[in-house]
């Protein structure tokens, strides 16, 4: 197994010293100088949470899976709250909820902890957690060097160990450096330790293009870890979906990637106060129709309910499904959506080959051909690298006039 040296220290116990100076990655100033003694923080670690419980079982409330998510289909879920609450509730950006979520989590267990670049008293790149350091302090809310590989790795070791970490990537094109370890390590190792460890890990961070930031630093990842075995993937797309399923997958006993889009960050909606998850293996239906089922996740949500004002104007009735889960697909809500209205529209960021929509529209062609009354059609983004320049950054991805012009295609 092709565990990273800082994982191997953690599991081991074995004393590791390295020679470093840890500098701050947005502001290039020295954080601590000398040796950096992997051991010693994954014992206290560890430490810390025991004081807390002795066992998941004695935290109320919170239910812990132990099933091993690695089929590309999802049966009917049971029920968990899904859907906003009828009370007053409170208003947050989508950063504020994912800050709500980490926050609540590491209250209520004290095995919850945080590591990546900058995500101390920085705050991270995008303030998600913001304060979080100053209220529980530097061990469990831990800047790392700018080395995704290694705390990557030694995030996994302290999964196995008994902790429940959370990765940011400062950037999810970042995690590319940790690929070995999210794959070979964080996916398999429950299948390969013939069940005698489970990583309970949530990678996440932001991605996505709009911001200008270039090819490097715009990527969508979720077709290169959509084939890795024992993962979990869910994209938020809503301040109420953010906080629910970041929740779910702190508390999961699966390893899951949460995708979150930086254009998304500052959008706005009412929350409840009281305490809720969403599901992770659940689609939400978002706009009920019965002329075209048109699937989607993430920003692209946001471009469909814009192109749906255009076409509900012009005569038609389109179904919105936000998939949400992106392993395993929720079929069961998406089928039931296909037997009503006999066509299918996937609208996605990622890359037209090999990305979420030709995997989507296999699972769809398996399941529900029969159903079909026109072929699938599925909008993607060109498999071109992101520009810089806006407007060639627009032209890249779908716009909603693209969906507008597919829709009226596929209801000829």
């Amino acid at each position: 197994m092709a565990i990273s040296f800082m994982a191997c220290h953690a599991l081991a116990g074995t004393q590791s010293n390295i020679n470093s100076t840890i500098y701050c990655p947005s502001r290039h100033q020295p954080l601590v100088s000398g040796r950096l003694d992997v051991r010693r923080i994954c014992v206290s670690m560890r430490a810390a949470a025991e004081k807390g419980h002795t066992s998941a079982a004695s935290l109320p409330g919170i239910p812990r899976a132990s099933k091993l998510i690695t089929s590309a289909v999802a049966a009917k879920s049971e029920a968990t709250t899904s859907s906003p609450s009828t009370k007053p509730g409170h208003e947050v950006l989508l950063f504020e909820a994912l800050q709500e979520g980490l926050e609540e989590e590491m209250e209520k267990d004290p095995r919850v902890c945080v590591m990546g670049e900058d995500v101390g008293h920085y705050g991270g790149s995008y303030k998600v957690t913001k304060g979080l350091a100053e209220k529980f302090g530097d061990l469990r809310v831990l800047d790392t060097p700018i080395a995704e590989n290694s705390f990557t790795g030694m995030a996994i070791g302290a999964a196995m160990t008994g902790l429940r970490p959370i990765v940011e990537g400062m950037n999810m094109g970042f995690l590319l450096l940790a690929y070995n370890q999210i794959s070979n390590n964080c996916g398999m190792l429950h299948y390969t330790s013939g069940g005698q460890f489970t990583i309970p890990i949530v990678i996440r961070g932001p991605g996505g293009v709009g911001r200008q930031l270039g090819a490097e630093h715009s990527q969508r990842l979720e077709s290169y870890f959509q084939s890795v075995p024992g993962l979990q993937m869910v994209a938020c797309s809503t301040p109420y979906n953010a906080k629910g399923l970041m929740k779910a997958a702190i508390r999961s006993e699966n390893p899951v990637i949460l995708y979150e889009h930086v254009l998304l960050y500052n959008l706005k909606e009412r929350i409840p106060d009281e305490d809720y998850t969403c599901c992770l293996e659940k689609a939400e239906l978002v706009r009920p129709g019965k002329d075209v089922t048109i699937l989607t996740y993430s920003r692209m949500r946001h471009h469909v309910l814009q192109a749906a004002k255009t076409l509900i104007n012009n005569g038609y009735d389109p179904e919105i499904i936000d998939i949400i889960s992106l392993k395993p697909f929720d079929l069961y809500t998406i089928g039931n959506s296909i037997k009503k209205t006999h066509r299918v529209l996937i609208v996605e960021e990622c890359m037209r080959t090999g990305g979420i929509g030709a995997s989507l529209r296999s699972s769809i062609i398996d399941n529900f051909w029969d159903y079909l009354d026109a072929p699938i059609m599925c909008l993607s983004s060109q498999d071109v690298p992101t520009p810089y320049a806006g407007p060639l950054e627009d032209a890249t991805v779908v716009q909603p006039p693209q969906i507008v012009k597919a829709v009226e295609q596929l209801c000829q």
